[in-house]
Parts: structure tokens; sequence; C-alpha cells
């Protein structure tokens, strides 16, 4: 599984998380931080990427587009790019289920 983080979260983490997430990526390195949020969400779409995102709009995109891509919508208030870290860290087995799971398109983690 790979994960692409959006704009509003570190791209340390794809370093920090690359012996659980390996192959992961950051709008930033890509080039895509300032893309609008469909150009972002159609490069996932295309590339396999699950979005990791603190933002509504993935969600709302879900919504209105269906998946692929994932969505893994982190929904704690301000916190450390070490706590995100955590978050993804200990929800790895629900994260891989999610995955896994064709009926789902967003996973809310807080």
């Amino acid at each position: 599984m790979k994960l692409l983080f959006d704009h509003n979260l570190s791209p340390s983490l794809v370093d920090k998380l690359a012996d659980i997430y390996p192959n992961s990526q950051h709008v930033v390195v890509l080039g895509l931080d300032r893309a609008d949020d469909r150009i972002v969400w159609e490069y996932a779409q295309q590339t396999g990427f699950t979005v990791v995102t603190r933002d509504a709009d993935f969600n709302e995109l879900s919504v209105l587009r269906g998946f692929p891509p994932k969505v893994i919508w982190i929904r704690r208030g301000n916190c450390s790019t070490n706590q995100i870290e955590e978050i993804l860290r200990s929800h790895l087995e629900d994260i891989q289920a999610f995955e896994k799971n064709p009926s789902l398109g967003v996973l809310t983690l807080y």
C-alpha cells in the first residue's frame, strides 16, 4: 500500500513511515502541492495511491466521485507530525483492512 500525503501534512512523513508504508509520496515532491484537489485526486486514482489528508475536501470528492482513490482522513485537531505518525502507525491493521475492503472509500482516524 502506498500513501499520498496531502499538502497539509509534513513531507517528512514519507521517510518516517517508509518502513510500513513503502513507496509513499508527498504532493510537494510530485509538484502537486499547489494543484487543485481534483488534480491530486486524479493523480492518486491513476497511480494507485491512497490519499492521506486533514482536509474535508477529499471526503467530499469521495462522496461525489466514488473511489478509488481511497482516502484516509485524519480528524485530530492541532497536532504535531509525530502525532500524525503515531496515528498512522497505531492504526496499521485498520488501514490494511480498509485497503482490502472494496466497499469502503474513506477511513476516518482521530
